[in-house]
Formats: structure tokens, sequence, C-alpha cells
């Protein structure tokens, strides 16, 4: 039995895809890197390409049925300018594969990985400026959907957002907490003392950064497609901002994707600095960003405590996925990320 026999029952699927859309047809299923924290098939059917995302098969019910809640994400953005893949259909039954899964059309580019740029762009670094530029202006994109006459009205609680969040996370932490984290609580004191009065209220990505764009694979790069929306919500946009300048080159970011000067990095030239970022997104909204530090201080805290999550269970023995020992050295670097901002 090969690999996607056994994870992923073809036939039962063909018959329940047949059935929602009113279409019988064979397809092909081929298992597909990435997505995360979540399954990815691809599947061929009638001429045209797909994508299962399914949740984990060890997933509890609560967690399995994210991916419902991120497909009514994705269809809600459908109409907005924010590119995004289409729903072809969502399944809650785990009866079909599992557990819950949505099918969404393929969007045939590509991402920025450890390794760098995609090979055709890395080749043409004359076009290496509109990376940052694109991952800009799409992000002022989904800031300016209309949440209010979405579904993302239900599936979010936008009042008092930014008061809970650091109080949220420390509660979270502690559910894990096992080693010395330098700084967290500090940093944890600090947010608290030094919270903007009020933020914005937007659509909220929740982890928007340059490996969860698909970009074009012949330059000049364009973003084709926004995925991962597992943590999308109605919250403070500037967290979505800061969250992407994470893994932004600047020197002395161990993090960064796609540095100058590596393999496929971004040419030296043509990489804009965090500040030219943060002005044009600042220029194409208006918002005004003196308190910028903090949401910079914030999305490092935040991003440090969701992956030791990971490296506690890798600590503990209840993971074995070599990704996980590695974000040791992420946390500690995302929390001297959010000293250097908490001051």
């Amino acid at each position: 039995m090969n690999r996607t026999a056994a994870a992923f029952d073809v036939a039962r699927f063909s018959d329940w895809l047949g059935q929602v859309t009113g279409e019988p047809a064979e397809v092909t299923v081929t298992p597909m890197s990435g997505g995360g924290s979540c399954e990815m098939f691809r599947v061929e059917r009638l001429g045209r390409s797909w994508v299962v995302r399914r949740a984990p098969l060890t997933a509890v019910s609560d967690t399995a049925h994210h991916v419902v809640r991120e497909a009514r994400v994705i269809d809600a953005l459908a109409d907005s300018a924010v590119p995004v893949p289409t729903i072809l259909a969502v399944c809650d039954d785990p009866a079909v594969l599992g557990t819950p899964f949505f099918v969404m059309s393929y969007v045939d580019g590509d991402v920025v990985r450890r390794n760098g740029l995609p090979k055709d762009l890395a080749e043409q670094p004359d076009s290496h400026h509109a990376v940052g530029e694109e991952l800009i202006d799409t992000l002022v994109k989904l800031h300016e959907v209309d949440w209010r006459s979405t579904p993302l009205a239900e599936l979010s609680r936008p009042e008092g957002f930014l008061a809970r969040q650091v109080d949220r996370w420390m509660t979270q932490l502690e559910s894990y907490r096992s080693r010395d984290l330098d700084g967290v609580d500090d940093v944890a004191a600090w947010l608290a003392a030094n919270q903007p009065a009020r933020g914005d209220l937007t659509v909220m990505h929740g982890d928007y950064k340059l490996d969860n764009v698909l970009l074009s694979r012949q330059p000049p790069p364009r973003v084709l497609s926004v995925v991962d929306f597992e943590m999308t919500t109605v919250g403070d946009p500037l967290i979505d901002l800061a969250w992407a300048l994470i893994f932004w080159p600047q020197e002395g970011n161990l993090i960064a994707l796609a540095v100058p000067g590596t393999p496929n990095g971004i040419a030296a030239d043509q990489c804009q600095t965090p500040a030219q970022l943060i002005k044009r997104y600042s220029a194409a909204t208006g918002r005004d960003l003196s308190a910028f530090d903090w949401y910079q201080a914030f999305s490092a805290w935040k991003l440090a405590i969701v992956l030791e999550a990971s490296y506690a269970k890798y600590r503990s023995g209840e993971s074995a996925n070599p990704n996980h020992e590695v974000f040791g050295f992420v946390v500690d670097e995302l929390l001297s990320r959010a000293k250097r901002f908490a001051r």
C-alpha cells in the first residue's frame, strides 16, 4: 500500500466530492509538503488541480475544526482585493477522510523558504525590490477589507483585543513552561505597562510572513495568493506588520529568510530596510506608527511563546519532529529581539 492510499481514502473522497459538486469524476491524489500544522494533498480532477487541506489525524475535536473556520475565512475574502484560493468544498464529517478538511484551488506559485527565493526569481536580482513591495502592499489590501460585512464579524472577538493579549499568552506559556526563558517575564511586564491606548481593528492574518504568501515563479515577483489563515481574526493590524518584519533580512537577524549574500538571497541593493517597509505601509494606510516598538516587542514575544510549546514537547519526548528541536534556538532569538524593542 502506498503512502497516499494509506493516509487518504481516495475512493471515498472521490465519491463525496462527486456528490457535493454534482460532477462525479475520477481523481488522483498526491501528498504535498508544507501546510504547517495541517496536511496537504494535491488533487487532479476533470483537468484541474485542487488542494485538500486536512486537519492532522491526531488532532482533537476543537483543533480539527479549525480547518472549517479557515475555509470560511478564505471564502469571506474571495470578493476582496486580497488574492486567495477559491474554496470548492468543505467537509466537517470525519467519516470521509478521518478529520475535517476543505478543498481549494491550486495556485501555481512558490514561497520564500530557508534556502531563499525560488530559483527563477533568484536569477533576476533586479526584480527583488518587488518582494518587499508586494509583501507590504498585499498586507495593506488585507487590512482594507470591510470585515463587518463578512462572516469574520461572527468568527472574531474584536472588542478588548489588545487588552487581553498579554495575560492570554502568559497563561498559555504556563501550561507548558519547562525551562528558563530569558526576558519572557520582563517583556510581559513591559508590554502590560506600555500597552497602546487604542489600536485599530481590521482583518488580521495572524501569521503574515514571507513564507505564507505564494509568489509568482517568474519575475517580477507578484503575490499570487496569501495562505495559512488558521490564526486569522479581527484584531490590531500593526501586529501583522510587526510579525512580517520578524523574518525580514536585516543585520543581526539570525532567523530571517532570503538574507542577502546567501544562496538565492534577496540582492543587497534591492532589499529594503525594515524602516523602508514600515514607511511604505504607513504611507499607504495613514496609520500612526509612533508606538510601533510595542508591536515589534509583542509580536516577537508572542511567537516565542507559541514556538516554545512545540519545543517543550520535543524536550519531553512527546514530539519527534526534527523542526521542533530547532525551535529552542529560534525562541531564544525571538526573546532577544523582543527585549531590544521593550525599552
